[in-house]
């Protein structure tokens, strides 16, 4: 009841008045032309229900005149693409047939009501009352001044309740398939892990470049030496040169610039991480074995975000320890393994945990697997990741 109160203040009223409108039109057209035959329109809809832009085309009118305070909700009820199946064509024609007949049904109050309204107000103000009339019967003047409002609000409501049937019969004829809801569900999936991923990305560059300048600066001031902050503030800028690499690259994908983005990084360059964390004070043994070069693209650039993350857990929590670094490839797999001393105070691990979850999240997204803890008085990096399931 309260939204039959509230229809007459609300814009959608009328604008689902108005799509009831538009088949009224063509019938009224034909019923001129024809009319004896006012069931010739059903038929005239058939071999444009089964063109495919039709379907476009009434869902975008949809969408515009029964849903337009909801426009970017009413992409999950109302489809505005063209019939890509025959089943979608099927839908199509059914909504066309069912449309002409309610718009059919939405015409005789649309045109008998207000003729009614004005009767009664000829008859209420003493007009002669022709007998060609709509009434089915004669008030007397103050009744018919009383019964002025009635076909006006009858007119409100049946307008209403047949918009709200069309809007729902259009939710269900033009709604999405079960494949343009699959498929839009695969592109938000796809969405959502584009958005991880680059989450994942500033997390791994920025905060190892935050760190080593971090360190750097603090083992300058603390050094005293000339010579040695030379050398600090090269890294510093090197460092953060290549981490504004990394973020001008996300930063491009985010803006879905038509550029491609750069190339990331993938362990081939994992001599500018052993460097930078040299630079940072930590001793670092790094043993190569195997053509990297060869790796699937998706292990290589994973994997060097996991040897990242990795060594700026040592810098971040450790400070300037030494680091055995061992990386092997073979036929099937890549094997990544990071260990250093684990310090004497309570201090690591003490964040968030959220690189350590990170790490896991890369490995296991292909199909691989990491293991971090202490292990034999050290702390360990263990990553292990197939290439038999990469292509």
């Amino acid at each position: 009841m309260y939204r039959l109160l509230r229809a007459p203040f609300q814009p959608v009223t009328y604008s689902r008045w108005l799509h009831l409108c538009v088949p009224i039109l063509m019938l009224a057209v034909w019923m001129f032309i024809e009319p004896e035959a006012p069931w010739v329109p059903l038929l005239i809809v058939i071999p444009l229900g089964l063109v495919p832009w039709v379907r476009l085309a009434e869902g975008l009118q949809a969408r515009f005149l029964l849903t337009p305070h909801d426009w970017d909700g009413a992409e999950n009820t109302i489809s505005t693409a063209a019939s890509a199946r025959w089943s979608d064509r099927w839908r199509t024609l059914l909504w066309l047939e069912i449309r002409l007949v309610v718009s059919l049904g939405a015409m005789f109050p649309t045109v008998w009501l207000p003729f009614m309204a004005v009767e009664l107000v000829a008859i209420a103000l003493g007009s002669p009352f022709e007998a060609d009339h709509m009434l089915p019967f004669t008030p007397p003047r103050w009744a018919a001044a009383l019964l002025v409002p009635v076909p006006l609000i009858l007119l409100i409501i049946s307008v209403t309740l047949l918009g709200q049937l069309i809007t729902a019969i259009a939710q269900r004829l033009l709604g999405p398939s079960a494949a343009e809801r699959l498929s839009a569900l695969e592109a938000r999936t796809e969405q959502l892990l584009e958005r991880t991923r680059i989450a994942r990305e500033l997390h791994d560059s920025i905060g190892h470049a935050l760190t080593v300048a971090v360190l750097q600066a603090g083992a300058a001031r603390a050094a005293g030496d000339p010579e040695f902050t030379d050398r600090a503030l090269s890294a510093i800028e090197e460092t953060g040169r290549a981490a504004l690499e990394d973020l001008e690259r996300v930063l491009l994908v985010l803006r879905e610039s038509s550029r491609p983005p750069s190339q990331r990084p993938t362990l081939v360059e994992a001599d500018r991480l052993f460097e930078s964390a040299r630079n940072s004070g930590a001793t670092v043994d790094a043993q190569l074995t195997g053509p990297l070069e060869k790796l699937p693209g998706p292990v290589t650039r994973e994997g060097y975000r996991i040897l990242q993350e990795a060594l700026t857990n040592v810098l971040r929590h450790c400070g300037s320890v030494s680091v055995r670094v061992r990386i092997e490839m073979t036929k099937r797999r890549l094997e990544m393994e990071v260990s250093n001393p684990l310090p004497e105070g309570p201090t690591l691990m003490s964040g968030s945990g959220s690189g350590l979850r990170g790490m896991r999240e890369r490995a296991s997204l292909l199909g691989g697997e990491a293991e971090t803890g202490p292990f034999e008085g050290s702390w360990r990096v263990r990553v292990r990741l197939p290439l038999d399931r990469i292509r």
